[in-house]
């Protein structure tokens, strides 16, 4: 069983290619009538990530959100702007 290496340059890619990703799939849903608050599993269908990663979004800070009793929800323009603000130049 053959072992491979990740290096930090293959994260960078990794990320750079999430966000172009995300970017992509915000820009093509920015012309849809869009609602302001998304319940999780809106946020991972419109992102296409695991569970896992938007919570990891979600504890570093990354994502902001507001919870109301057992349901968390996030204002899209905070998806947008966390895009916006991890763009590589």
């Amino acid at each position: 069983m053959a072992t491979e290496i990740i290096t930090q340059d293959d994260l960078r890619e990794f990320k750079i290619e999430l966000l172009a990703d995300i970017k992509k799939l915000l820009k093509q849903n920015l012309g849809t009538n869009q609602k302001k608050w998304l319940k999780s599993y809106e946020v991972r269908e419109l992102l296409n990530i695991s569970p896992g990663t938007l919570q990891h979004l979600r504890v570093s800070g990354t994502l902001p959100f507001t919870k109301v009793g057992g349901t968390i929800y996030y204002d899209f323009n905070d998806i947008h702007n966390m895009i916006s603000e991890n763009k590589m130049q």
